[in-house]
């Protein structure tokens, strides 16, 4: 009885060592809470409250920046995401992924290689080739969202559909031609001009005969009564 207890309590003892030992690996391999430094030029704020520059931002803030103001959030090896004026985003990250949710203004991302880099909009995502460092600007307008890439490979998925937008390329996605909003300025984004049938063809008739007319009646007053005068010498 005695050896049968002891190697019972043995066994026991073996096993709390083993469960120990593999709670304390997991621990040691989950990150603690990571962290990154925001610096900031006029109006920003995050989660509602006023920011200043070299102050620590943690995952799952939300940022937004005012009129000529501008925001960058450093994650040291990871990368950096740059808010221009009138963005709001939230940012999530840790050191091997960076996501960005962005439902206003311009967002500028770069991640480095071996880091998942994603900006998600209305219109679309954009997927960072995690191979290799990439450098992309998100644009996001009333009726699309617009992406420069700078450097790397981007995936723009709009629904089921993928691009890829590769260095010093545009692409967009969304609908030009929606409903109330103002025209895009950027050369080649707006939607070409459309003419409502037959009326302005008619118009254009008509001016173009007006203005044939209004020319013949002016060549016609400098020609009539025309000829040399004479002036008769003073007797």
């Amino acid at each position: 009885m005695l050896g049968k207890n002891t190697l019972r309590k043995f066994v026991t003892a073996m096993n709390a060592v083993a469960v120990l030992t593999v709670y304390s690996m997991v621990a040691l391999a989950v990150p603690g809470d990571v962290t990154g430094e925001i610096t900031v030029s006029g109006q920003v704020t995050v989660n509602g409250q006023s920011a200043v520059s070299n102050s620590t931002i943690v995952s799952g803030s939300s940022v937004a920046t005012g009129a000529a103001s501008s925001a960058t959030v450093n994650l040291g090896k990871a990368g950096r995401v740059e808010l221009l004026e009138n963005t709001n985003a939230t940012i999530n990250f840790s050191p091997n992924g960076i996501v960005v949710i962005a439902s206003s203004g311009k967002v500028r991302v770069a991640n480095a290689a071996g880091v998942a880099m994603t900006v998600t909009t209305k219109d679309a995502t954009l997927i960072a080739d995690a191979g290799q460092a990439n450098n992309f600007l998100v644009e996001i307008e009333c009726s699309h969202t617009h992406v420069d890439t700078t450097s790397g490979t981007v995936t723009l998925r709009e629904g089921s559909s993928d691009r890829q937008i590769a260095a010093g390329t545009s692409a967009t996605a969304g609908r030009m031609e929606q409903q109330g909003c103002e025209p895009c300025l950027r050369p080649g984004s707006a939607p070409p001009l459309r003419f409502a049938g037959w009326p302005w063809l008619i118009l254009l008739g008509a001016g173009a005969a007006g203005a044939a007319i209004l020319l013949g009646s002016r060549k016609t007053d400098t020609t009539i009564g025309g000829g040399t005068i004479v002036v008769s010498p003073t007797r």
